[in-house]
Order: structure tokens, then C-alpha cells, then sequence
């Protein structure tokens, strides 16, 4: 049996989920168990993005980044600005 996966959130990204509204949140928690359960189950994301996957809710994406032992959560957003927003909280990261 596989060693589950320990799922590592920021404060931001915490505030961000307590802060949605109930179903949404809710949504958004089904999702963040479906990728622990399976973490290949988001699309594989291309160019400045590759290593990172999606997950769909809604309107919304779940961008992460998933190692044999944990599944980072890079960002939570609506469609129209996460991969954007995603790019530049890369490149902060390139630059710590």
C-alpha cells in the first residue's frame, strides 16, 4: 500500500478556502481529498507551467505541485487570472 501524500498548504491559500463561500468551500475540499487520493488526476499544465497540475471546481482551479510524498498547493483562483497569478507566484519563488 502507497504512503499517503501530506498536503501542504500556505496561510494565504488556508485564509483563501475559509474565506469562500460554504459551497464553494465545500467543493474545493471534495477536490483538494480527490487529488490527495490520486494526485495524477489534475491536467498536467504546459511551457513556464510545466510541473504543476489542475484541478477543476466550478469557475475555479486548483494549481499544484505533487512529489512522491506531498502535494503542494501553489494557488486557488477563478479561471480568468489563476494561470497568470500562478506565473508570478512562480518566479517569486525562483527568487527567495
Amino acid at each position: 500500500m502507497p504512503f499517503p501524500c501530506r498536503l501542504k498548504l500556505s496561510e494565504e491559500i488556508r485564509s483563501l478556502i475559509q474565506g469562500l463561500h460554504p459551497e464553494l468551500k465545500r467543493k474545493v475540499r471534495a477536490a483538494l481529498e480527490q487529488i490527495l487520493q490520486d494526485p495524477s488526476s489534475g491536467k498536467a499544465l504546459r511551457d513556464d507551467l510545466e510541473g504543476l497540475r489542475s484541478v477543476r471546481v466550478g469557475g475555479f482551479r486548483i494549481v499544484y505541485r505533487a512529489s512522491s510524498r506531498t502535494i503542494e498547493i501553489v494557488a486557488i483562483g477563478p479561471r480568468r487570472n489563476i494561470y497568470e497569478d500562478t506565473l508570478r507566484i512562480i518566479r517569486r519563488e525562483r527568487h527567495e
